[in-house]
């Protein structure tokens, strides 16, 4: 049930790694939203409890209530579905007692695990059309309970984890290349199609966001003001930035001119007041910390160890992608957080379990390694 740990085999690179993203993190939301400093701060010193505490199960125990696991991560969306707390025009927050959460965030998570497990067990058939029709329609189901929130974001990150835990396991390249075949397309249709009007699978507002993105000088007063503004914060932070919580009138941040940027342009305040440097800094330990992850993945005593390291690495990088590709206007806005930075308690909470999960894997398979030598 627990793992034997030894001091040489815990992975003090990736903690360190990790606490300074967030200590980065706490000191950014202080200065986009201070009020929510000492939330973040009393959010990360929980996370830390929680990754340390998962770190000494034996993750081959815990995922044996794979299916638990799936079906409390149903449970909770299906709730979201029927209860759930809306804001933004999305229904996405359930509260239970004083509590409010996203159900979504942990659903990342939870899938992982899930599908960690439940690939193990049916590795030598995973390339047989049951096996993989299963985990497709396994994946489906609470893809389709986000879908609908909407949170067409989340969403995407959840199929490209999919995509990559699916690799992991050792999905054939036939199949693979197969399969890139027919959705690529299809998608590009699709989405040719949405941005002409003749289908509806997007919501006017996601239209129009990634029409912002295509022709930001029509909507510079509308949807692309946000991402606009938010170059206009990085830019001016030039090398060293304008300093930590500055005075400075010409300071967007200041001026008010970005919303949400304690959450989804978080990057842009850190962009702005610790310039080139702090931005380098930040993209750095992201990579690292994804790097790190896929470092333990090939080093796991299973399959489920190497699926649950590699997930979490993958997420990390994607998501990380993705809002700073939003933040900078590479991208279209989404409405993603910033991994271990971005303001939200849901998102630090299950980035730090994952975590656990991550150096559990990293503990045992040192000790594999020091009991073969």
């Amino acid at each position: 049930m627990f793992t034997r740990i030894r001091l040489k085999n815990i992975d003090f690179k990736l903690i360190i790694l990790i606490l300074t993203l967030s200590v980065i993190g706490i000191f950014a939301i202080g200065s986009a939203e201070e009020s929510l400093q000492s939330k973040q701060t009393a959010g990360v010193i929980a996370g830390a409890l929680v990754m340390l505490v998962i770190a000494v199960f034996n993750y081959s125990f815990l995922l044996k209530f794979y299916w638990l696991m799936y079906l409390l991560n149903m449970a909770l969306l299906i709730a979201v579905r029927l209860a759930g707390e809306d804001g933004h025009g999305a229904q996405r927050w359930l509260k239970i007692g004083g509590i409010q959460f996203q159900p979504s965030e942990t659903a990342k998570i939870l899938l992982i695990l899930f599908f960690a497990q439940f690939i193990m067990k049916y590795r030598e058939k995973l390339n047989t059309f049951k096996i993989i029709a299963s985990c497709v329609l396994l994946v489906l189901i609470p893809w389709t309970l986000i879908v609908i929130q909407p949170d067409l974001s989340t969403s995407i990150v959840l199929a490209v984890l999919f995509c990559m835990i699916m690799y992991v396991a050792g999905l054939k390249y036939r199949i693979i290349f197969g399969v890139l075949g027919v959705l690529v397309p299809t998608f590009l249709i699709l989405i040719a199609l949405a941005l002409q009007g003749d289908i509806k699978f997007i919501k006017g507002y996601q239209l129009n966001r990634i029409n912002a993105w295509r022709f930001p000088e029509e909507y510079a007063t509308a949807e692309a003001l946000q991402q606009l503004n938010s170059i206009m914060a990085i830019g001016s932070g030039q090398l060293e930035g304008k300093g930590y919580k500055n005075n400075e009138i010409t300071s967007v941040k200041n001026g008010e001119f970005l919303m949400e940027e304690q959450t989804d342009f978080i990057f842009a305040v850190i962009g702005e007041e610790f310039g080139f440097r702090g931005s380098v800094v930040v993209v750095v330990l992201l990579t690292l910390i994804a790097l790190e992850c896929l470092s333990v993945a090939r080093k796991a005593k299973d399959l489920a160890g190497t699926i649950i390291a590699a997930g979490m690495g993958s997420l990390i990088a994607f998501q990380g992608f993705i809002n700073i590709g939003v933040a900078t206007f590479l991208l279209p806005n989404t409405g993603l957080p910033l991994p271990f930075v971005s303001s939200g308690l849901t998102s630090l909470m299950s980035l730090y379990m994952g975590m656990g999960f991550v150096l559990n894997v990293r503990l045992q398979a040192k000790e594999r390694s020091s009991s073969e030598d």
